[in-house]
């Protein structure tokens, strides 16, 4: 069904291009599922590289939640059948074209997915480079391997006579061969060639002829595997590296001289039933009429690097540390309390960096500026991700 008469050997073409592709995207309409003969022939042509495959159910927009999960059940179990992998291929749900959302029901979701798919190809230069430095060390110890196999067999050929006759006996016994050098040489099974197709090819040579084995050549090999690949992986960016140390690596090893630092992603807020908010790119932040604006975002910034020294415990300080840096300011104990009673805006004991920022704020409203301490914190002062709480802690004192 669906065969088309191209004129050429499409699934050769696909393998063609799988082979020189970083990554490879199937896209399947959500409305209209369906695996054609001829798709499931190039998935088939697709075997060996599943780790570059990534699934797209298009226009899931067209059909209710429930029909998607319906749909997406049975698109993984098709792929199943399809894809010989034992990882469940990644699929992505969305509507990735231009017309605008047929049903709003699962905006939400759709969005996540669209920043997941636009994240996973934000690292794909860097999926790049690690697949290719794999596969030059499974190609040098696949040298290594034939090199330790082609010294053995140079060694084992008698020096005058019965050259032909050892070397048919070698070919016919060279699955003995095979585990002779791998438990010499601890090599792993799976960089020995295949038995067959590499005893054809003995056929057509001379054991005799062969160089022998050079333990320097192989030392230089370790030499790359055990130094040099490190060294090149350390070049790559990685989640490990501060802003300071990737932008380096992004300078010296990826942006050309009239290349932009970077590549700018249109919102596309709007399209998912949000509004655009107002200067939320603005870097000089936004106004107070914004419902988001928290009048201490610049406080926040210029303490960021202070509580960072206080060595906070996953992104909090502990009862006794946040207790040291209030005594230290020289106020009184009831000062103190009702400080830490309004910086403390979620009660768990605990500080994070924007309760920090609240009593820091309030401390040198305190001390250097000579004000009493609110009742309560004005609006502007809550740190907006916590301004819920502290609506619904209030609503139940009343």
């Amino acid at each position: 069904k669906q065969r088309t008469n191209r004129g050429y050997d499409f699934t050769k073409v696909v393998s063609w291009f799988a082979e020189r592709a970083d990554l490879i995207i199937l896209l399947f309409d959500a409305h209209k599922l369906d695996i054609s003969d001829e798709l499931k022939g190039a998935i088939d042509t697709l075997k060996g590289h599943e780790d570059k495959i990534r699934c797209i159910l298009n226009k899931a927009d067209q059909i209710d939640r429930q029909q998607l999960m319906r749909v997406y059940g049975a698109l993984l179990w098709s792929l199943g059948k399809t894809m010989s992998s034992p990882e469940v291929a990644r699929v992505y749900v969305g509507s990735f074209w231009e017309q605008p959302l047929h049903t709003m029901d699962n905006a939400d979701l759709f969005e996540q997915e669209e920043k997941d798919l636009m994240r996973d190809l934000a690292i794909l230069p860097r999926q790049s480079s690690v697949r290719k430095i794999n596969e030059l060390v499974k190609r040098i110890r696949k040298v290594k391997t034939l090199a330790y196999i082609i010294g053995h067999l140079k060694s084992q050929m008698p020096s005058l006579m019965g050259k032909d006759k050892m070397q048919q006996k070698l070919i016919n016994d060279l699955p003995s061969v095979f585990r002779t050098v791998l438990k010499k040489y601890n090599l792993a099974p799976g960089d020995f060639p295949d038995i067959q197709s590499f005893s054809e090819k003995l056929r057509e040579v001379k054991f005799s002829e062969f160089n022998t084995y050079s333990p320097k050549q192989i030392e230089e090999l370790d030499e790359v595997l055990t130094r040099e690949i490190p060294k090149l992986m350390e070049l790559l960016p990685s989640e490990r590296d501060s802003p300071e140390t990737l932008k380096a690596k992004m300078a010296a090893n990826y942006i050309q001289e009239d290349a932009p630092e970077y590549v700018p992603l249109v919102s596309r807020a709007d399209r998912f039933g949000k509004k655009k908010v107002e200067n939320e790119a603005n870097p000089f932040g936004s106004t107070e009429e914004n419902p988001d604006h928290w009048a201490l975002q610049d406080s926040a910034e210029r303490l960021k690097s202070v509580f960072e020294s206080l060595g906070p415990k996953g992104g909090f300080l502990d009862t006794a540390k946040a207790r040291d840096v209030l005594l230290k300011t020289g106020l009184s104990k009831e000062q103190l309390r009702q400080i830490w009673n309004l910086s403390d805006i979620d009660c768990d004991g605990y500080f994070d960096h924007e309760e920090y920022v609240v009593a820091m704020f309030l401390v040198d409203a305190v001390v250097q500026k000579k004000k009493p301490i609110p009742a309560e914190l004005p609006l502007s002062v809550v740190p907006p991700s916590k301004r819920k709480l502290l609506m619904n802690y209030n609503d139940n004192k009343v």
